[in-house]
């Protein structure tokens, strides 16, 4: 097997990387097969030898190998070369006498002549073996290695392009493009003036180089920068006033020769200039020399040092042309002497002269300072086409532009406008940008009316102006020869020439995306200039924008800038722009550009003929081949071009131009050809997929047809050259005419306007893409071959989305008669007949009409959809059904079959709508013609009749693919597909042809003709939904198939307007649907503003919900967010009024109902400010509720009605006074009690707020008291008319207290009656009527729903849940199962479960909880920090609990009544999970349940801040004097302290352990260590919440203490209160407990009725004592 394997591999290798070689032209040439062990897949050839690269990587060398230190210097075979560490080659060339590879490392190998320093090696002369050439960056630090992609070889120089596509460069001459004038360069150089732009290729003639770089896509306006040449200092602008317009030419050609010195042995060198150097063409082994060049080429004096004197010099400089440079040519051969000629009237200074200008600038850098744009999107212009800054002066302090009014950057980019001469190829740059933005087709969209305008303004530009295929028509040959003679006719003239004008206008330096600021340093490098400007996604295909720039000697015309001057620094060749040039060669002296048209370009030497054209050349010029040849590579010799190009087959054909070479002849006399002839026998070599030149020779890298894959693959790039050139042709000789004509527009419409200029930019797009993928097969063909990497397998998405792109647009415009009304406009362009329509489809008959060859035309992109499924399942029979490829191309092969088969399908609906609207006599249905409409279906005479129609009624159905149309006489109705339900009718009354249609407005029945027609429309209109319903955002199907459902599914998403009557009159509907009515999630919009987003139910809102309703007097909205019920407002929400106030609570019908929130803020009312919070009924308070006057610092809490207060109440202020008694109709009106903050007390009488009128009592701090009439105004004057009283002189102070102070809270609300509203809601989430009253299975199942509806709620909203959070939700989800009674285990179960629960505000629990926190800190909060509200807020906490706990005995019914005892089972004997303070005392271990054990743990963490505040006001003057006693006597050593409180001595500790350490005799000055454990555990007493775990903190504190004095006087020892009570006293004075009054109180008033009479009681009733104890310690002796 592996034999068989080896034998295929073996024969494969033999048909294909086949070279051939050849010299000439004759029918006598006879190609000789190179022979080599594996295929070759690269090639290069100098003079007289060659490179050979293998497809393994090995190189090979054959020829005169002079440079080999043995005697096989004359190779006649190949002969292997080797490398250090035997890497991998991939890339080779040929210089005249030297060679260079590319390893896969990355670096450069050369080898050969190295007189010039050609190969980068030091003190060699000849390199005889491939040497590593060393390339650093040192403008990167650390210095870094660049990475080589492509390397070229010329007569005595090499270029390198690096992986940054910079351009790097060594040798000897101006072809380096390098800033010096020593040489040789044997250190590669970067190529400074291309830094910045992203070079594609390089090549390498004898004496110049050429560059390929990628531009940018020209933009509309570009800002300017001012610069002057970096030699000659020359302006690059030059500007003339003339007949009032500003001519500005960008014209500028540096023409200064610098002398080029070799600093070897100090002697100059004798090839170190092309001023100074003959140029030398090698013909074989002899040597002829030939033109010599000028030495002195420099501009004048003047223009050098800037030394002018006065405006009138300054005028003259800037306005006179330079005295042309005379260039002559000698015929005879020259000796090692050169001739040179230069004028006697030449203004150019001496050798010296420029020496000494040399030195002065041999400190300046040649990289000028640019100014940065940062406006985004524009492209700034590179150094040639900058303006000068008319404020700016130079170094000398001199202005540039002194007659110059000031220019805007405007007037710059409007200067094709103001200059008198402004040709059309400067509008060209529209057609260029909007191919740019074509190289990569975005998504496809559907071209509607309201997108036709949006898709056509980006196109219209896309095809008026010139563009970047230039076909080559008799047009085009004119311009093209007006230009060459307008260049060569002024040749050095033009360097200064004012009058020329830039014809291409900004496109001619799109090559350099970014430029820098002043600020940035001379030195310009890789850390300065990038190529940031290209994107990652111009590298997928080919660039088509490109420009070509030429340094070096020109004395031929080789650089094609149009005259015969050598250029120091790179150039760009103006007349290349925009001609979409893709690869350049160089021979010795001539120079050929291959563009994607498949066009040659060719320019320099003619001497032999190898332009291909009759005339020498300075710029370039068109070869001449056949028509219908299309050249795809190219190759240059000495003297001599060869083109491989498509022929009449497949098979690829070789044309051959220049010097014929035949044995025997001389070489003085030698014949030529004058155009490109035909190689004879290349039709036997097979498929050539790349041409090779140099010196005399040829050489064909072919291959044979393995399998038939190569002759598919040269099937599909030759199929795609001709497309492209078709394409080409059309967008440049057809449309581009069309849409210039005004005619167009007139003839079209608006509409057809637009669609046939979005039409002409997607036919631009498909022909940039099929451009891009015909140079990539060429690639392709010349590289890997692997089909995995095939383009339009790899990037399929973008083939098939801009197909899809330019399809649905050109059928729009086929539907609108676009095709028919285009031919007048197109007959006044073409002729009647269209023959050059005729001619680009290659049609044979000649009887088509104007319409249908326009039509064909357009189309005619589209048919190649089929040709590439073709190829691509011609190629799957190459690979085996298992391979990866052959997956690949099935993959493919399929998708282009369906897109060409969806593309067919779409342009018969066309031609059926067009055909349909041509034909239907309804002038009223015109309307509704639409791009995007098409015909399914109509019904004929009597198909469909609407039911109960008249007997003379015309009806008449006509289905869309978005609407259904109902046309009655002059009157239609329209119904929207996407809102069109229909299903089959059968009773009685209709029979059993009927169909129902609903729609949202209305309902309607159908009768068919027959069962048949029936079907027919049922089916239709089905799939007519289906197919609408399946779009996608951008208009298209989502998927190319179409849905296979039978039925459209009832419940859909669609957009509605409702135009009938009702409350949604004009409202707009965007959501879900169900059976003709908003169902599920949507939006609805209001002509007048309002908006509901949220949930619909049978057409009404029904759920949750967001809506705004405009206030128009405010100019603001109202907004409510909440739930909803059968479309009004029901349940809780939060409402937003435009007054700003905001209700946040429950709804009922449209009112406020329930218990909510009401705040006002300035807005509202300026002049005050305040919050509610209770209960509502009917859009009213009613019932207990608190309103915080925020600007009054007033408080009431108390009931109301119809928006008063009306009932008990209390009233609180920020100056501490305090009323609670009866108001009614909002005043204190009855009996009240009033208490001031000073203890004053009056209980009686009022009839208006703090309005006193009537009998009371008044009693004063000190026990005074009044009793009688009171009239007057609380705070002012009052009048007394009564007794007054003074309390008995042998009456205490305590008791006169405990007798004369009124008792707090008799008028108050009861606790039970406080937020009804929220425990009702509670009940009612539960599924509750009343409280108490419903089913427990209900109200779980209640629990779930809330909880599932919640947290998909969630879900969807921002603010995702996190997972700890979704599985909280879900394990509350889970009803508990228990029945019967509940152990100890289901108790704990029951106590986690109410935790998880009300931490969870999605709970009904929850909920509660977090609604029950908000208002008791509404009342207790702020001015509701009252002392006298102690005792009520106590009590609304203990009736929270026992509210609370109803709910829970209702969930779990089992849970025993309050004071219920559960017995401890023994699986939970050892649990620790409940609190030891609620175990019973009794002989049965259990657990005693009650609600403060159950829900107080829950409650009191949470409203502890408030309630511990009011303890504190109450107790406050207790605890000033407690803490004045507790700082006193911590001054004290513990020994003196235990003395001062009587603790006995024998519990004195004599030793403690501080700090772990050993213990310490305890000193008279030791101070707070005994006791040191208990004190710090009584301080943890603060940081506990529930009065269980400060009891637990008491009970540890006894415990630490007993521990320790158990130490001292044994394990027996038991307490007695005499002794444990001043030890105990000792550890609370220590703790230094702030607030322990308050801490005290707490514990007593909510601590657990059964922990009252055991040990924690007794040890609470202990601290109590100390700390009463505390407060009447004589601490004076201190």
């Amino acid at each position: 097997m592996e034999e068989q394997r080896s034998s295929e591999k073996e024969k494969t290798s033999r048909e294909r990387g086949l070279l051939y070689r050849w010299q000439g032209y004759s029918c006598t040439v006879n190609p000789e097969k190179v022979l080599l062990p594996r295929p070759v897949c690269h090639a290069a050839l100098g003079i007289s030898h060659g490179v050979l690269l293998t497809e393994d990587g090995l190189v090979y060398s054959f020829g005169d190998l002079y440079w080999r230190h043995s005697s096989r210097s004359q190779a006649l075979s190949p002969v292997l070369e080797g490398f250090v560490g035997g890497q991998r080659v991939l890339r080779v060339s040929a210089g005249s006498f030297h060679c260079a590879a590319i390893t896969d490392d990355g670096v450069v190998h050369a080898w050969g002549e190295n007189a010039n320093g050609q190969c980068g090696v030091s003190d060699l002369s000849l390199v005889p073996s491939p040497t590593p050439v060393s390339i650093v960056d040192d403008e990167t630090v650390p210095p870094e290695r660049v990475w080589i992609l492509d390397v070229a070889c010329g007569a005595q120089h090499t270029l390198a392009l690096s992986g940054k596509h910079e351009v790097w460069a060594w040798g000897t001459g101006c072809q380096l493009g390098l800033v010096t004038n020593v040489f040789p360069v044997q250190r590669a150089q970067k190529v400074e003036h291309l830094s910045g732009r992203y070079v594609l290729q390089i090549a390498c003639g004898g004496f110049h180089s050429l560059a390929l770089v990628r531009s940018l896509p020209p933009l509309k306006s570009s800002r300017q920068s001012s610069e002057t040449c970096g030699q000659c200092r020359q302006p690059l602008y030059t500007v003339i006033d003339k007949d009032d317009h500003v001519i500005i030419s960008n014209n500028h050609y540096c023409p200064l020769g610098v002398e080029l010195t070799d600093e070897k042995q100090g002697q100059r060198s004798n090839q170190g200039s092309p001023a100074l150097m003959a140029k030398t063409e090698l013909s074989g082994p002899d040597q002829q020399v030939f033109t010599g060049l000028f030495e002195d080429f420099c501009p004048g004096q003047k223009a050098l040092d800037g030394s002018c004197r006065d405006d009138a010099a300054k005028k003259e400089t800037f306005h006179q042309e330079p005295a042309p440079v005379s260039v002559t040519d000698s015929s005879a051969a020259l000796p090692k002497n050169l001739k040179r000629t230069k004028t006697k009237s030449s203004p150019y200074p001496d050798e010296q002269a420029l020496k000494d200008y040399l030195r002065r600038m041999s400190d300046q850098s040649l990289s000028e300072n640019f100014e940065a744009v940062p406006t985004e999107g524009s492209r700034p212009p590179s150094r040639q086409t900058s303006l000068k800054d008319r404020c700016r002066v130079d170094q000398h302090d001199k202005p540039m532009f002194p007659a110059l009014a000031p220019l805007t950057i405007r007037d710059v980019t409007n200067l094709s406008d103001v200059a008198p001469v402004a040709t059309q190829s400067s509008a060209s740059s529209a057609l260029s940008s909007q191919t740019g933005r074509d190289a990569l087709p975005l998504g496809v969209s559907a071209c509607d009316d309201s997108e036709v305008k949006d898709r056509a303004v980006s196109c219209q530009d896309s095809l008026t102006g010139g563009g970047g295929e230039e076909a080559c028509d008799e047009s085009q040959a004119k311009n093209q020869d007006s230009e060459r003679k307008c260049l060569e006719a002024n040749k050095s003239a033009s360097l200064s020439d004012v009058r020329i004008e830039d014809t291409d206008g900004l496109g001619r330096r799109r090559s350099l995306p970014g430029l820098l600021s002043k600020g940035f340093p001379k030195k310009v490098g890789a850390s300065t200039l990038t190529t940031s400007g290209v994107s990652k996604t111009e590298n997928l295909f080919p660039s088509l924008y490109t420009e070509v720039w030429s340094w070096g000697r020109g004395q031929d015309g080789q650089l094609g800038h149009g005259d015969s001057l050598p250029r120091l620094q790179p150039l760009c060749i103006k007349s290349l722009s925009n001609k979409e040039i893709v690869k350049v060669v160089a021979g010795s002296n001539h120079t050929l550009a291959l563009t994607a048209q498949c066009q040659v370009y060719s320019w320099g030497s003619n001497k032999l003929g190898q332009l291909g054209h009759m005339d020498s050349s300075t710029v370039p010029h068109l070869v001449k081949v056949s028509e219908g040849i299309r050249v795809w590579d190219v190759a240059a010799g000495q003297t001599h071009t060869l083109l491989l190009a498509d022929g009449d087959c497949i098979q690829p054909i070789l044309y051959y131009s220049g010097k014929q070479v035949q044995e025997g002849q001389d070489s003085h006399a030698s014949t030529c050809t004058q155009t490109p002839t035909l190689l004879p026998f290349c039709m036997n070599l097979g498929y050539v997929s790349s041409v090779f030149a140099g010196g005399l020779n040829c050489l064909a890298l072919a291959d044979q047809n393995a399998m038939g894959f190569i002759s598919t693959l040269h099937e599909l790039a030759s199929a795609e050259r001709k497309l492209y050139c078709t394409l080409s042709r059309v967008k440049s000789q057809i449309l581009r005419p069309l849409l210039s004509r005004e005619s167009v527009s007139s003839c079209l419409g608006q509409t057809s306007m637009q669609l046939f200029q979005t039409v002409a930019g997607c036919f631009s797009r498909l022909c940039h893409l099929t451009g891009q993928h015909a140079i990539s097969l060429n690639s392709f063909l010349q590289n890997s071959r692997d089909v995995k990497t095939l383009t339009i397998l790899k990037k399929a998405d973008i083939f098939l989305d801009t197909y899809k792109e330019y399809s649905v647009p050109l059928g729009n415009f086929l539907v609108m008669g676009g095709f028919q009304a285009l031919v007048k406009p197109a007959q006044e362009c073409f002729g009647k007949k269209l023959e050059l329509a005729q001619k680009l489809l290659e049609l044979k008959e000649k009887d088509a009409s104007p319409s249908d060859l326009l039509l064909k035309l357009l189309y005619m992109p589209l048919q190649h959809l089929c040709d590439y499924g073709r190829v691509l399942l011609k190629m799957t029979a190459c690979f085996d059904v298992s391979s990866v490829e052959y997956r690949r191309l099935q993959d493919g092969c399929l998708q282009y079959e369906v897109l060409a088969h969806l593309v067919s399908k779409q342009r018969k609906d066309a031609e059926a709508t067009h055909s349909f609207w041509k034909n239907f006599s309804g002038k009223s249905l015109e309307s509704l013609r639409k791009p995007s409409r098409r015909l399914v279906c109509e019904s004929g005479n009597k198909d469909l009749t609407l039911q109960n129609s008249g007997r003379f009624s015309v009806n008449t159905f006509i289905l869309f693919n978005d609407t259904l149309v109902h046309a009655q006489f002059s009157s239609h109705f329209i119904y929207p597909l996407a809102t069109l339900w229909i299903e089959p009718v059968s009773d009685e009354n209709v029979g059993l042809l009927g169909l129902k249609l609903t729609t949202p407005e209305e309902s309607f029945i159908v009768l068919a003709s027959s069962p048949l027609e029936k079907g027919k429309w049922l089916r239709a209109i089905n799939q007519a939904v289906d197919h609408v319903l399946g779009l996608g955002q951008n208009g298209q199907v989502i998927s190319p198939s179409g849905s296979q459902r039978a039925e459209p599914p009832v419940s859909r998403t669609a957009t509605y307007t409702f135009t009938k009557e009702g409350r949604l009159k004009e409202a707009t509907y965007n959501g879900r649907w169900l059976s003709g009515k908003p169902h599920g999630k949507g939006t609805l919009k209001w002509a007048d503003g309002r908006v509901y987003c949220g949930t619909f139910k049978h057409g009404l809102e029904d759920g949750f919900g967001d809506y705004m309703m405009p206030n128009k007097t405010l100019n603001k909205f109202d907004r409510y967010k909440g739930h909803w019920k059968e479309g009004k407002m029901h349940g809780f929400g939060t409402y937003w009024y435009a007054t700003g106030e905001v209700y946040e609570g429950s709804f009922q019908d449209h009112q406020r109902h329930g218990h909510g929130m009401m705040s006002s803020g300035r807005l509202a009312s300026p002049s005050s400010s305040s919050v509610f919070v209770g209960h509502w009924l009917n859009d009213k308070k009613a019932g207990y509720g608190i309103y915080d006057d925020i600007t009054k610092g007033e408080k009431y809490m108390g009931m109301w009605l119809e928006d008063q207060r009306q009932g008990s109440g209390v009233v609180v202020t920020q100056f501490g006074l305090y009323y609670e008694g009866a108001f009614s109709n909002n005043r204190m009106t009855g009996v009240g009690l009033l208490l001031c903050e000073d203890d004053t007390a009056f209980e009686g009488e009022f009839s208006e707020d703090w309005l006193l009128n009537g009998k009371g009592v008044m009693r004063m701090p000190n026990g005074d008291s009044f009793e009688g009439i009171f009239v007057g105004e609380w705070g002012s004057e009052l009048k007394v008319v009564g007794t007054f009283l003074k309390p008995s002189l042998y009456e205490t102070e305590t008791e006169v207290k405990q007798s004369k102070t009124p008792q707090v809270g008799r008028y108050a609300v009861p606790a039970e009656q406080k937020w009804r509203a929220v425990f009702e809601e509670c009940w009612s989430r539960l599924g509750c009527e009343f409280p108490g009253q419903g089913e427990n299975d209900r109200a779980w199942e209640n629990i779930a729903v809330i909880l599932t509806s919640s947290r998909r709620k969630q879900t969807d909203s921002p603010q995702m849940l996190s997972r700890s959070q979704c599985k909280l939700l879900e394990s509350l989800e889970v009803i508990p199962q228990h029945r019967g009674s509940v152990s100890a285990q289901a108790y704990d179960i029951i106590r986690r479960y109410l935790i998880k629960a009300c931490d969870t505000p999605l709970h009904p629990l929850g909920w509660l909880l977090e609604t029950l926190v908000t208002v008791y800190r509404m009342t207790y909060v702020g001015v509701g920090s009252n002392r006298r509200l102690l005792q009520q807020a106590v009590e609304e906490i203990q009736s929270y609990l026992r509210r609370i706990f109803q709910l829970v005995r209702f969930l779990f019914p089992g849970l025993p009544e309050e004071g219920g005892f559960i017995p401890e089972s023994s699986e939970g004997a050892g649990s620790d999970s409940l609190s030891d303070s609620s175990q019973s005392d009794s002989t049965q271990q259990g657990w005693i349940v009650s609600s403060s054990s159950l829900l107080l743990p829950i409650l009191l963490p949470r409203l502890y801040h408030p309630l511990f505040t009011l303890y504190s006001l109450e107790r406050e003057r207790e605890e000033e004097l407690y803490w004045d006693c507790i700082v006193r006597l911590n001054r004290q050593p513990d020994l003196s302290l235990l003395t001062f409180l009587g603790v006995p001595q024998k519990f004195w500790p004599v030793s403690v352990s501080i700090l772990g350490k050993e213990k310490e005799q305890v000193l008279p000055s030791t101070k707070d260590a005994c006791f040191a454990t208990a004190v710090e555990t009584l301080q943890q007493i603060s940081t506990a919440f529930i009065p269980a775990d400060k009891l637990q903190v008491i009970q540890l504190t006894f415990e630490d203490v007993t521990q320790e004095v158990q130490t001292m006087l044994g394990q027996d020892f038991l307490w007695s209160m005499d002794d444990l009570f001043p030890v105990f006293l000792y550890v609370v004075v220590r703790a230094q407990i702030r607030n322990l009054g308050s801490e005290v109180s707490l514990i007593d008033d909510l601590m657990e009725p059964a922990l009252q009479h055991g040990e924690l009681g007794l040890m609470f009733t202990t601290l109590k004592a100390c700390y009463y104890q505390i407060q009447h310690e004589n601490t004076t002796c201190f």
